[in-house]
């Protein structure tokens, strides 16, 4: 763990620690901990400094822990998890385990307190502050390509609400194709990636980001309404626990979905649905169209009625929103 990391860690029950102490506990003088304070301070995090009491965060920070998560994880999934790495700072969960694909063992998750270079849909920046969301990945290896790759990212979407009921969210929705909603504010994202290797097989990398308990100007730059779990809890979870759930059922359903293919998964996802019904928007490059939503046909494509018509859509470069009619 680097110098940075382990000041964190160490200042993260929120409490005044002196900068002698902090010296000791990393071995550094008091000057290097408070160029080190100073960095931290230039990020998302907000630490105060007091003469005579030291330094504190301005409020307690859960940070993500590989033994924690292990120990929420049930014995099943603990024993199919082939690795488990967290991280401080990366540029991209997703990234880092497509670059080490081809010599790591599946499944194996990922995940990280801060994201670089964050990313969603259609080339989109995803960026969280520090220790303030569940940002993590899961590279999981298939035999074959299942016949209907292009819905992972909708099983998925089955996943991430399932841990997310386990924590005790209701109301929560999917929104076509890789949307996590509350009460239609965006709660999360998912961004699937995927590559052939040799000998017929595939590995993919299920990237999920999920808002926990975001400071108030987080969304200065979101385009949508959005929340996080803290709102729509009531109350602040854990994010190892949350963790441990995502990955768990990120498992579960990445086996079903390689032995019985989405058709084992679409009527749960229809049942999650947050805008059938529900007049939309859809651009698709230069070209919008407006209609009713009627949910996903068994190949994942999204249905549309409009006045010519039954549409279909498939995901690719497709953004879709609630509209009037």
């Amino acid at each position: 763990m680097d110098t940075r990391s382990a000041l964190l860690r160490l200042l993260s029950d929120g409490r005044f620690h002196s900068g002698a102490r902090l010296g000791a506990a990393l071995g550094i003088g008091r000057s290097a901990v408070w160029k080190h304070v100073r960095a931290l301070g230039r990020g998302d995090l907000e630490i105060h400094a007091v003469p005579g009491r030291g330094y504190r965060l301005a409020a307690p920070l859960e940070l993500l822990d590989e033994a924690r998560i292990l120990e929420h994880l049930p014995s099943s999934s603990r024993r199919r998890l082939a690795g488990l790495e967290v991280l401080g700072e990366t540029d991209s969960t997703n990234r880092r385990l497509l670059a080490r694909a081809a010599c790591c063992a599946a499944p194996h998750a990922c995940l990280a307190e801060y994201q670089h270079a964050g990313r969603g849909r259609l080339g989109r920046r995803w960026v969280t502050p520090y220790g303030r969301a569940i940002c993590l990945s899961l590279l999981w290896r298939f035999g074959a390509p299942p016949p209907v790759l292009g819905c992972l990212g909708l099983a998925a979407g089955v996943a991430v609400i399932r841990a997310l009921r386990s924590l005790g969210l209701t109301e929560g929705g999917l929104k076509w194709p890789n949307d996590i909603v509350w009460r239609q504010a965006k709660l999360g994202g998912i961004l699937v990636e995927a590559a052939a290797e040799n000998h017929g097989a595939c590995h993919a990398v299920i990237g999920v980001g999920i808002n926990v308990n975001m400071p108030p100007d987080a969304g200065r730059s979101v385009s949508q309404p959005w929340t996080d779990l803290e709102s729509a809890l009531g109350h602040r979870p854990s994010r190892n626990e949350g963790a441990a759930l995502i990955i768990h059922h990120l498992m579960e359903v990445m086996a079903a979905f390689e032995a019985e293919g989405f058709s084992a998964l679409a009527r749960e996802w229809r049942s999650h649905d947050a805008l059938r019904d529900r007049w939309v928007e859809v651009r698709q490059g230069d070209r919008t169209s407006h209609g009713i939503a009627r949910g996903i046909d068994d190949q994942g494509a999204l249905c549309v009625e409009g006045d010519d018509g039954m549409r279909r859509f498939l995901s690719g470069d497709v953004s879709l929103r609630a509209t009037k009619p």
